[in-house]
């Protein structure tokens, strides 16, 4: 039945793909990124497989977390444990979900002892886009960009003199959010301060048992407590450009929250996360660009059971980059980098070593040959616990015609090992090796009147991968995958309605010696479609709705405990009481669907929410 399924929508995709519509769509912005070369290019441009989301897209899906807004997006898998404000894992490509990197505002984000990002306490009142780059990205960035990258930018303030901004809202779970804004733009300063909260009393997290799950016998339906979320949190950006051309901007933002959860060694986290960073540009030449990048972020988590404290987990990672672009000619660009970077660890557990520096210098070359785009790379990191790396990566585009390119990609990347991968007492092995990985990609994509596509294939080695040793409790460099896949990515315009879909087939194949070999790498959903549709009525009403369906997948390596696939479908509308008033309400999970996305943690059923935002 499940196969049936998705042969249904692999057509369906295909035939829209290929057809010709008769009616036009919307024109749309060709917005500015960096991440992909860490120089400015367009999407269009770029040879990497890019996706970027806007405030505006933010806005229009009415997306309440990043959760809300990765779900589904091409090559990303989302693991939940338990809803909002809880533990909540990315996977890009059917990597490891510590092999993604995270970056806030052009700084390194990310807790230096698991290796992981929580994406459930970046609060998205404060983010103004962000861009995935899909594929490895070491040879620019170092260690973690295995899967890929993804970069949030928080919301910055814009031409048009001074501005307020405000939403508040309430829905299902005893849910109530709220958001104000401050901003100003001019000619060569602006300034932009947000602040946002939420609360909400949540539902049980998990239906586990003594041996699995959370670890806690809940067959007493006493124990089915809900696991609420608060979470307060602000940011605030400001930049100025001087006459002589130096532009220099700041950031800050800090999310402070607190979860309840199921579990018998802890139950409820207090969780703070802050960036604080500093850019400054300026070209002393016209052929040649300076870039400073320096900044610090941190995490803090302290782990309770009821009022009883357990544990305690501060990190903290200062870096540093310049970046010197160099327009060789008017079809080339050399750039040159260096990083530092030191992570600091703080805990109530006895760490051997509390902290360790990497540096990376890196060259890039883009040119433009004829019809031909290529681009170059090659880093070198040199780390205080495990030596010396090499990375480098590889692309080339190819204009078929003035609507279709061709391009493929090549590289290489690591990913090093955490503090509690290292030196966590008991459980660690301080002699482990980074994980390495290769990467292959070819595709094509275009555009015509009736909208844009893309069609990507890939294949991933990851050698060296870091797994538990049964044989010595501990971490080692024993597993190996193979992992392929293809995305599928349409957005078109038929009559009034404007629809942005994609297809994720993925193969995530464990190579490792023993039982496991020839299995499916777990919590991996084989198959994914998402598919968004969005229609103006007149001037003041606007209806959307989104589709979701998720292939089975397995929540372990023996894949012995399936997850069943499952179809969500949300349904979204909007009325503008003036010009600046709107009211926004969305059901989501229509038909009350049952799903996890890992074993035991529960999701939430059909719920709604509505909220009034006031924008000039």
């Amino acid at each position: 039945m499940q196969k049936c399924r998705f042969q249904a929508i692999a057509v369906l995709w295909f035939g829209t793909a290929t057809s010709v519509f008769a009616t036009n769509s919307d024109q749309q912005e060709k917005p500015v990124i960096i991440t992909a070369t860490r120089t400015a290019q367009t999407v269009d441009a770029s040879l990497a497989s890019v996706t970027v989301i806007t405030r505006k897209d933010i806005e229009r899906q009415q997306a309440r977390s990043i959760q809300d807004l990765l779900r589904g997006a091409p090559g990303v898998n989302m693991v939940n444990q338990g809803g909002p404000g809880k533990a909540t894992f990315v996977q890009m490509r059917g990597t490891e979900s510590d092999h993604v990197l995270v970056m806030i505002d052009n700084i390194k984000v990310g807790s230096a002892t698991s290796g992981t990002t929580a994406f459930e306490n970046i609060p998205i009142e404060q983010i103004d886009r962000i861009e995935i780059v899909r594929g490895p990205r070491s040879s620019l960035y170092g260690s973690e960009a295995i899967g890929g990258v993804i970069h949030i930018f928080t919301r910055k303030g814009d031409s048009g003199g001074l501005k307020q901004t405000f939403g508040f809202g309430g829905g299902s779970y005893g849910t109530l959010e709220g958001s104000v804004g401050l901003s100003h733009g001019g000619k060569q300063g602006w300034f932009n301060m947000t602040a946002s909260g939420i609360g909400t009393q949540g539902f049980n997290a998990c239906n586990g048992s003594s041996n699995a799950g959370c670890f806690v016998n809940e067959s007493d339906p006493t124990l089915h407590d809900r696991d609420g979320y608060r979470n307060v949190a602000g940011s605030a950006r400001a930049g100025y450009r001087f006459q002589n051309g130096l532009e220099i901007d700041g950031n800050f933002m800090q999310s402070a929250g607190k979860s309840q959860f199921d579990g018998t060694f802890a139950n409820k986290t207090v969780l703070m996360q802050q960036v604080l960073g500093g850019t400054a540009r300026y070209s002393p030449f016209d052929f040649w660009r300076i870039n400073l990048i320096g900044g610090r972020s941190r995490e803090d988590s302290d782990n309770l059971v009821g009022t009883t404290f357990q544990s305690r987990f501060n990190t903290i990672r200062d870096t540093i980059s310049v970046l010197n672009d160099l327009t060789v000619s008017k079809n080339q660009l050399l750039t040159i980098g260096m990083d530092y970077q030191k992570d600091h660890v703080k805990s109530t557990e006895a760490f051997t070593v509390l902290s360790r520096t990497n540096w990376g210098v890196f060259a890039q070359h883009q040119t433009t040959l004829s019809k031909h785009d290529i681009q170059l790379s090659l880093r070198h990191d040199d780390n205080q616990q495990f030596g010396s790396r090499v990375t480098g990566g590889a692309g080339w585009g190819y204009s078929l015609t003035e609507n279709v390119r061709l391009l493929a990609n090549f590289g290489s990347a690591f990913k090093a090992p955490t503090f509690n991968e290292l030196y966590f007492p008991g459980f660690s092995n301080a002699h482990l090796r980074p994980e390495d990985a290769r990467s292959f990609e070819f595709g094509t994509r275009g555009k015509t009147d009736w909208g844009h596509w893309s069609v990507n294939v890939y294949e991933t080695r990851i050698d060296q991968l870091i797994a538990f040793d049964a044989t010595t409790f501990a971490p080692a460099n024993i597993d190996q995958a193979r992992i392929r896949g293809f995305e599928g990515i349409l957005s078109t315009q038929i009559k009034d309605w404007q629809f942005n879909t994609n297809l994720t087939l993925l193969d995530p194949e464990n190579r490792s010696s023993g039982l496991n070999r020839g299995n499916i790498l777990p919590r991996r959903a084989e198959q994914s479609f998402r598919l968004d549709a969005d229609r103006q009525f007149g001037q003041y009403y606007r209806l959307g709705a989104m589709l979701l369906v998720e292939g089975e997948r397995y929540d372990d390596l023996a894949n012995t405990r399936k997850l069943d696939s499952y179809v969500k479908f949300d349904l979204r509308a909007e009325y503008s009481l003036n010009k600046h008033w709107r009211l926004q309400g969305r059901i989501e999970n229509l038909f009350n669907e049952h799903y996890e996305t890992a074993a035991f943690f529960n999701q939430p059923g059909r719920n709604f929410f509505a909220m009034v935002r006031y924008q000039p």
